[in-house]
């Protein structure tokens, strides 16, 4: 354990997800002399071992010292993986610049106050100490003592800041500075060297095990299986390099014309200058020219563009961005621009596909970030370091392979103990040791358990469904959970539009129906559903927002580039004109010039535009938005009494309702329109009425959501749609079965003295105005009203309350999750929070979406869903090219599949191992072995073929209402592996005694003097034999016996007998027989081993190394192992197999479930109380309130009457209101 003291430790990113610990080394020579020696003593071992552990190798190597002076550190992850990484200290010197850099410690090297490197550079030494982790560049601050990120403008900055430290660009001293301490501006993946990747593959320690086996084995002469092994484990090799290399070189691909690109910089007092964009810097400003991909993450501070994101959000719409508010105020930029900073960031590797001048110059933006530390750079990062996968499979699978080596290694001591007992030679006794430690591990294992993945992942190309992570095939095989994006996802891509509803005197008018085939009037309705989008006009077609397309294209205008026609009016060539198409209505109105665009806002729900109508000299706001938002903006007297009714008639039936408002601004000059605020804009409006879209469910819907549910697979909707709309869309999926209540979950903020709080509604009686209990109590105070316990029910959310109850109501939290069902008004973030805090109660979850916005869920889930018509998604671990939900269930059943093959795989290579272990260890009590040819038939003939064979049964066609066996170390695997293990050795010994007490018996060196039928036919001389792994021995007789020929065919037919015992079929595979190849193999095997057994062909027993034996004696031995055969199938299908016997056991024995949401649910349904309905909660009352000590403070909440004047915190808000 590494001492975390004040000078030694510090933390890297802290409270990001790539949170890291570093300590300090200095390496010492005579630790390092010692280390070179023992290497050498060791051929190389030890080097092995650093590669392996490489906290070793800086314990054994380094002392620890004060970050300060390290020269190697020595960097731990803080999750539950705990990996160590080492990286050596680099020391810059700003002294190797062609120019005079001032060693005066007051005097800044660059002009950004806030930037780390004025106190990274020690002076007057002019160096500073770097380390590069993970592709980025972290440096040592003198004056924080800790090691700070660079290559990055600090978010301390004030939009003042930007604009007047770095508006102008900077001087081309300190663009060299930066670019010495920041490093290049370039994305490299190098296409890694086939040597090397081959190196990795084989100095994984099991492959490093498997070459001391097969060197072992052929050093003794065992040369068929041993080829046998080193061909397959080549082959796996080769196929595991070619795939590496494959994704090295389209990683590389894809970020090369990155490097490439030619910009153009302002250098302060020298103009501008074109450089390579591989040597911007963070504070350079560059000119945005027409079409453009940005090399580097930067912030617009002139004009305006619009960009398309599909590179980073998997959605191809072109977003529109605005520069930075020109604010005088010292308030950081991101905080200034909320939580829609976003909308000011040109991310790297997106394309600008049109410029707006602001009629001030060119298009400018501020390089923010560079290098890896940009939205491109994390993206390529979080593939070249992803997440290690948590799966118990793998970690039970190495506890299984050390119980494995553990007892060959008490098989060593065996066979230590009885060869010298007998005097053998030292070297003959090593040998044999040795052989049965081999034994105990198969050297197949790491090849035979990649099998079914990748007969899984063939299966799943075919059905068009791309993995680019194999282990998640096995992952997929425990989904308990399906996380659903909504619209492309359940429902179709595109709205239709279905009409509006127009407002005229305080009420809505009657509903205008597109269906019909009326044009549109003209309107101020129809001014705003012709000028309020984020639509563009790119080579002759309008691109942008399915949703705006759909608006506009329902007016029947036409969008055009300004000309010198409107130039008259005021209009920049800069602007966006529309204008009455051929098939409009008539309008009064020539053209409309869109002057300026507030972009949609996640966080908003609304966007707007600043418009001039042709001939007029004031101008117009429109703004369209989520009804609920939108309705708060505008002039109460404007919106109708029955708005909420209105709405929800229309939600309620699964339509998607958007909001228009309009207002008339009080400006006349154009240059006004660049400096208004958004908060001036998008107030007092005046509301026109409802745009009513409809979103139809896909056909594939309902039957996937009916499989999985029939599956008890749960399910969950998370959109960024309104609420109402995502209840309908699951009530007419049927993913809220009918009957069930749906309870909304509606939290609030804390505002002044009262707390934040959350209210429980049963969704159906809102319309009937039903009041609220509220009350100043815990949940789980009042009662629910009858009817509403017992029954399924389903919580619902927005994203607004999920976030409220994360920071205020954690402990809540899981007893919401446990049956929130639909999550609405959901950001990118929430939707990634939401997945992981799934995750942590235990639920193995899938996340499908369609790309857009659902990035960060796909990665973050344990299955990643893409519906794309691309191969394969940076974003995803699968990626589907049937855009509909039927990808989902097929996914389940080849991970179940997958998952069960594993299981039976690695099964049979134990009991395959075990087998030869206790047969091997009779025969050493004798000094005698297996022949050769006979360890070749088990090891090849059948082993080797069946692991091919085994997997490639198909999965079944109906999904099981239960998963299969997450865990090796379960009791029903751990009973098959033991108790098969009983049977066999009780045969085993027993035939192995029960030979001796046989007549016609003889030790192996009289076997000359012994009487059988067939005796004559064989030599005796056998004085240099093969034994079963190979191995030469100078021991006589020391293979042919009645022992081994006794043993032989019970071990063979064992494995034959457990390698159809595990091939278990129904319910998550296909019955054995339909695995062709599978059956065909068994029954050949069989075949051949029981006409070995009866045949007495001299050539096939001389051959096989055995000795004629009577033929009752052959029969007994097929009579055991039947017998046996039956007793173990009896046990492994009607006892060990039986769900409903291991629940009984498990209810009687009292065991709970470890997973957490299992735990919860049980709690919930023995709690009278819940769910709460009709009330408020707030956070901090009583002993038991919810607080979470992360985000408020419990002594901040007043807790007594008497700090408010004498009444509870809810009278006193609502008295001060």
């Amino acid at each position: 354990m590494e001492e975390k003291s004040k000078d030694h430790w510090a933390l890297l990113n802290p409270g990001e997800e790539n949170e890291l610990e570093v300590f300090g080394y200095r390496t010492q020579n005579l630790r390092r002399a010692l280390c070179l020696v023992t290497s050498i003593l060791t051929c190389g071992f030890l080097l092995l071992v650093f590669y392996w552990k490489p906290q070793w190798r800086v314990w054994a190597n380094c002392i620890p010292c004060p970050l300060q002076e390290a020269d190697t550190v020595l960097l731990k992850t803080t999750d539950k993986f705990q990996r160590y990484m080492r990286k050596k200290v680099v020391c810059l010197y700003l002294s190797t610049l062609k120019f005079p850099i001032s060693k005066n410690p007051e005097e800044p090297l660059v002009a950004d106050r806030h930037s780390v490197i004025n106190q990274a550079v020690l002076k007057p030494e002019l160096k500073l100490q770097c380390v590069q982790v993970q592709k980025i560049r972290y440096v040592w601050n003198y004056s924080e003592k800790k090691f700070q990120k660079v290559g990055l403008l600090e978010d301390s900055n004030s939009c003042h800041d930007i604009y007047h430290t770095f508006g102008l660009g900077l001087t081309s001293e300190e663009q060299e500075v930066r670019r010495l301490v920041c490093g290049p501006n370039a994305i490299e993946v190098g296409i890694q060297p086939i040597w090397k990747l081959l190196v990795k593959q084989v100095l994984n320690p099991f492959y490093v095990f498997q070459a001391f086996t097969l060197t072992l084995w052929l050093s003794q002469g065992y040369i068929e299986y041993s080829v046998a092994i080193i061909i397959l484990s080549v082959i796996s090799i080769v196929l595991s390099v070619y795939d590496l290399r494959q994704q090295s070189v389209k990683l590389h691909n894809l970020v090369e014309d990155h490097n490439k690109v030619q910009v153009t910089v302002m250098v302060k007092g020298k103009g501008l200058q074109v450089l390579e964009s591989r040597l911007l810097v963070p504070g350079d400003t560059i000119i945005l020219p027409g079409k453009f991909s940005l090399p580097c993450d930067a912030i617009l501070i002139d004009g305006s563009c619009v960009v398309n994101e599909g590179m980073l959000t998997g959605e191809s719409i072109p977003v529109t961005k605005t520069p930075l508010p020109h604010s005088e105020n010292t308030m950081a930029w991101k905080s200034h621009s909320s939580e829609d900073y976003r909308k000011h960031v040109l991310f790297c590797g997106t394309e600008v596909i049109q410029v707006k001048p602001s009629g001030q110059g060119p298009v400018r933006a501020v390089v923010l970030q560079t290098g890896y530390n940009t939205a491109k750079g994390d993206l390529v990062r979080s593939i070249l370091y992803p997440r290690p996968l948590n799966f118990k499979l793998y970690n039970d699978a190495f506890k299984f392979i050390v119980f494995l080596a553990c007892l060959g290694a008490v098989g060593f001591l065996y066979a230590l103990g009885v060869y010298m007992y007998h005097g053998v030679s030292p070297r003959d006794t090593t040998t044999m040791a040795l052989l049965i430690l081999t034994v105990t591990v198969p050297p197949v294992l790491p090849a035979a358990l990649t099998t079914g993945i990748v007969y899984a992942q063939k299966r799943l190309k075919k059905k068009k469904i791309f993995c680019i992570s194999q282990q998640r095939i096995n992952m997929c095989g425990q989904i308990n959970l399906v996380c659903f994006d909504k619209t492309g996802t359940l429902t179709e891509d595109g709205l239709d539009l279905w009409g509006v509803v127009p407002t005229a005197d305080n009420c809505f008018q009657e509903v205008h129906s597109f269906a019909s085939g009326k044009d549109l009037p003209w309107s101020p309705l129809c001014a705003a559903m012709a000028s309020c989008h984020s639509l563009i006009l790119l080579n002759g077609t309008i691109q942008g927002d399915p949703l705006d397309l759909k608006m506009f294209e329902g007016t029947a205008w036409i969008m055009e580039d300004c000309s010198a026609d409107y130039c008259k009016f005021g209009m920049l060539d800069s602007n966006t004109i529309i204008k009455p198409g051929p098939k409009a209505s008539w309008s009064p109105v020539e053209a409309i010039a869109i002057l300026r665009q507030f972009p949609f806002s996640s966080s908003l729900q609304r966007m707007s535009v600043v418009a001039q109508l042709a001939g007029e000299d004031h101008f117009h706001v429109y703004v369209k938005g989520a009804p609920e938002m939108l309705a708060k903006f505008c002039k109460s007297e404007t919106v109708p009494k029955d708005f909420p009714q209105k709405l929800r008639s229309y939600t309620i039936q699964g339509f998607r309702v958007i909001a228009l408002a309009h207002k008339a601004l009080k400006i006349e000059k154009l240059s006004e329109v660049q400096n208004l605020a958004r908060e001036k804009v998008e107030s007092e409006l005046t509301f026109l009425g409802l745009l009513i879209m409809e979103n139809r469910l896909k056909k594939e819907t309902k039957p996937v959501l009916k499989e999985l549910s029939e599956a008890h697979i749960r399910m969950v909707m998370i959109t960024g749609d309104n609420l109402q709309t995502a209840i309908t869309v699951a009530k007419n999926s049927e993913m809220i079965p009918r009957g069930s209540q749906v309870i909304l979950v509606e939290a609030n903020e804390p505002e002044d003295f009262v707390p934040a709080s959350v209210t429980w509604q049963l969704i159906e009686n809102q319309e009937n105005g039903l009041g609220r209990n509220e009350t100043y109590l815990n949940i789980g105070n009042s009662s629910v009203p009858d009817g509403t316990r017992g029954s399924c029910y389903h919580f619902a959310m927005s994203g607004k309350s999920y976030q409220v109850i994360f920071q205020h109501f954690n402990s809540l939290l899981p007893k919401i999750l446990v049956n929130g069902t639909i999550f609405a008004r959901m950001s990118p973030a929430q939707k990634s929070s939401l997945v992981e805090e799934f995750q942590k109660l235990n639920y193995y979850v899938a996340m499908c979406g369609d790309g857009a916005n659902d990035c960060g869920a796909l990665k973050m889930a344990h299955a990643g869903i893409s519906l794309s018509e691309q191969e394969a998604s940076v974003a995803s671990h699968f990626t589907s090219k049937m855009a509909n939900i039927e990808c989902v269930p097929q996914l389940i059943r080849e991970g179940r599949a997958a998952l069960v093959s594993s299981f039976g795989v690695f099964k049979y290579l134990t009991m395959y191992g075990l087998i030869q272990f206790i047969g091997t260890s009779l025969l050493y009590w004798q000094l005698q072995l297996f022949g050769n040819y006979q360890y070749l038939m088990q090891d090849v003939a059948i082993t080797l073929m069946v692991c091919l064979t085994m997997s490639s049964t198909h999965a079944y066609p109906k999904l099981a209402p239960y998963r299969p066996a997450g865990q090796l170390l379960s009791p029903p695997l751990l009973l098959s592996v033991f108790l098969n293990t009983c049977f066999t050795c009780i045969v085993q010994v027993c035939a192995f005694l029960y030979v001796k007490q046989q007549p016609w018996y003889c030790e192996v060196y009289r076997y000359s003097k012994c009487f059988l039928d067939s005796q004559s036919n064989f030599s005796t001389n056998v004085s240099l034999e093969r034994n079963g792994t190979g191995n030469a021995t100078l021991i006589p007789g020391s293979i042919l016996s009645f022992e081994s020929t006794t043993l032989w065919p019970i071990t063979t037919i064992n494995c034959i007998m457990v390698a159809f015992i595990f091939s278990k079929g129904k319910p998550f595979r296909k019955p054995i027989y339909t695995n062709y190849m599978f059956s065909f193999l068994l029954m050949s095997a069989l075949g051949l081993t029981v006409f070995i057994l009866f045949s007495d062909f001299q050539a096939i027993y001389h051959g096989m190394q055995l000795i004629p034996t009577l033929t009752s004696w052959r029969v007994s031995i097929l009579v055991a192992v039947l017998t046996q055969f039956c007793v173990a199938f009896f046990v492994e299908d009607v006892i060990l197999q039986n769900r409903k016997l291991w629940l009984w056991i498990k209810k009687e024995c009292g065991f709970s479930s470890k997973s957490q949401y299992r735990n919860w649910q049980k709690k919930l349904a023995e709690d009278s109380t819940w769910p709460p309905t009709h009330r408020t909660d707030y956070s901090g009352d009583g002993e038991n309130g919810f607080i979470n000590p992360g985000y408020e403070d419990p002594e901040q909440i007043p807790r007594a009457k008497s700090e408010l004047g004498g009444q509870t915190p809810e009278e006193h808000f609502w008295t001060r209101l």
